[in-house]
């Protein structure tokens, strides 16, 4: 062996090597792009990706979105100051806004029409083609039976078109080939193409639409402007200069909470009453605002999220003279006794400015350690505690109204603990403040979704088409009607069920006793002979 090897080596005849099929480098640029296409376009990929967006739609609901309450989502930046920022820089507080999801809902979608698409096309071919072939064997069908009968074959064939209403028919030779069932593969389509449609509805809903927060205090009003909003997330294409021009005014609230057992302290209703306008010129109408039931006012939905409270305070100068009057949003910490931060910001004292931090106890009480604390979320024992600062306030610069920027800004220490109208007298003759009384505010959301009913139409058609899918069973059918050297006439029937049923013979056994049985009536005489 060795001998030849090294004499063909030395003639400079070496064995030709086969040709090696060419790899992923062979592909070029556009055998990868088809290849990524199929790949994309791929029902396997349009699951993953399905669940990819399921998945990624958990932290939307687990957390809190800015979306839906931009107080609950400060609420958890106080409880979880390491974690927040971390979280937010991967934007899971903004979840169905982010890039990330954004990216797996666009793929899903190209990956949906890539797949469905050929597919719908496919069956309308599908459809409209002639049923298949008779086979020649019937008898390796998983079911089959064979009866004779005087019957002529032509009259076995009419015979079987009447047993098989129903089913689509053709004619080859002497055999009937017929099929039912067109109707799964249909809402098999219609279920994707709903699924499809529901993607774009909710696509459109987000480019054209938008979701606004805001925050009214008892006796105020709202206008439907953008500055009017404490946030606002208008979509891509949508005109915030062109907002529905409606307004209301929130004329009374009133929250209720369980007084005893175990779910003592947890809120049993809220309700709002509001006075609203469509258009400046329209006339007034009454709303009873509930949590399960909206404000639909010139195709906007203005929801009920929660509540808090408002303590008013009265500030007065150094001369004795009202420089602040009005009540102030504190946001809560806790919902179980919504013990409220909040700060009070007097610009207007005709001296250096003032501003207070102050905490809002609804129900206040001492704790056995003497700590002043919150035991009910129910205003009936108000009380606020406050420390105060005299300075600058920076009010120059952007800021939130719920913050106090107190660096160079005087200390002037804490208040005694106020009630409803007692006052603190500032020191050094800075003034004084008076905690005059308590409101309560709404957190409202305004959302404006004109694609809802599409949404809902197509999610209705895909459930419809799920239904089709579940209940119908497609089957094909043979009957083959032969005269045989005795004169009598030789019938086969076989049936193929195409789903999970498939085993499910007690239809085709049906069929063949019916049409025995009319054929008995013709002619007198027709014994099945089955094989299942």
């Amino acid at each position: 062996m060795t001998t030849a090897q090294t004499g063909t080596a030395a003639d400079g005849d070496a064995p030709e090597r086969p040709e090696r099929p060419a790899g992923p480098k062979g592909l070029g640029v556009i055998g990868w792009a088809r290849w990524a296409w199929r790949v994309l376009t791929s029902m396997r990929t349009a699951l993953i990706l399905l669940f990819l967006l399921a998945v990624g739609a958990i932290p939307g609901s687990v957390l809190p979105q800015n979306v839906v309450s931009v107080d609950e989502v400060d609420t958890y930046f106080q409880e979880h100051p390491d974690l927040a920022p971390w979280l937010d820089r991967f934007s899971l507080f903004d979840v169905f806004s982010s890039p990330w999801y954004a990216a797996i809902y666009l793929l899903l979608f190209v990956s949906l029409a890539g797949c469905v698409l050929p597919r719908a096309l496919a069956h309308a071919r599908a459809v409209r083609a002639r049923p298949v072939r008779t086979p020649r064997h019937l008898g390796r069908m998983p079911y089959s039976a064979r009866f004779s009968t005087d019957a002529e074959p032509e009259a076995v064939l009419e015979r079987a078109r009447g047993v098989l209403k129903g089913y689509r028919i053709e004619r080859y030779g002497d055999s009937l080939s017929s099929e039912t069932g067109y109707l799964r593969e249909a809402g098999n389509v219609l279920f994707h193409l709903a699924l499809l449609g529901l993607l774009l509805a909710l696509a459109a809903g987000a480019f054209f639409g938008y979701r606004g927060n805001m925050l009214v205090v008892e006796g105020d009003g709202f206008a439907n402007t953008l500055p009017s909003y404490d946030a606002i997330y208008p979509g891509h294409w949508t005109d915030t200069d062109r907002l529905e021009p409606f307004s209301f005014h929130l004329d009374d609230f009133e929250a209720s909470f369980i007084e005893d057992g175990d779910l003592r302290g947890q809120a049993s209703s809220y309700v709002a009453d509001l006075t609203y306008k469509e258009s400046p010129e329209a006339e007034e109408g009454q709303h009873r605002l509930e949590v399960n039931h909206p404000l639909t006012v010139d195709g906007v939905q203005l929801y009920l999220l929660g509540h808090g409270y408002a303590p008013e305070f009265v500030v007065r100068d150094a001369e004795g003279d009202v420089v602040f009057d009005q009540a102030v949003p504190f946001l809560y910490r806790e919902t179980a006794t919504f013990t409220s931060d909040g700060v009070v910001k007097v610009p207007d004292t005709g001296g250096e400015q003032l501003g207070f931090v102050g905490v809002f106890l609804p129900t206040a009480a001492e704790n056995e350690a003497g700590e002043l604390i919150s035991t009910y979320p129910d205003a009936d024992d108000p009380a606020v505690t406050l420390q105060g600062y005299r300075g600058d306030l920076g009010l120059i610069d952007p800021q939130s109204v719920y913050q106090l920027r107190t660096e160079g800004m005087e200390e002037l220490g804490a208040s005694p603990t106020l009630r409803v109208g007692d006052t603190w007298e500032l020191p050094d003759g800075a003034g004084s403040i008076t905690f005059s009384g308590v409101k309560e505010y709404v957190s409202l959301q305004s959302n404006r979704d004109g694609a809802r009913l599409p949404a809902l139409t197509a999610a209705t058609l895909a459930v419809g088409g799920l239904l089709i899918t579940l209940f119908v069973r497609p089957r094909r059918v043979w009957v083959r009607a032969t005269r045989g050297e005795d004169g009598r006439t030789s019938v086969e029937v076989a049936g193929l069920g195409k789903t999970e049923a498939a085993g499910d013979n007690a239809e085709f056994h049906e069929l063949t006793t019916r049409l025995a049985g009319r054929l008995r009536a013709d002619s007198g005489g027709a014994t099945p002979d089955e094989k299942e």
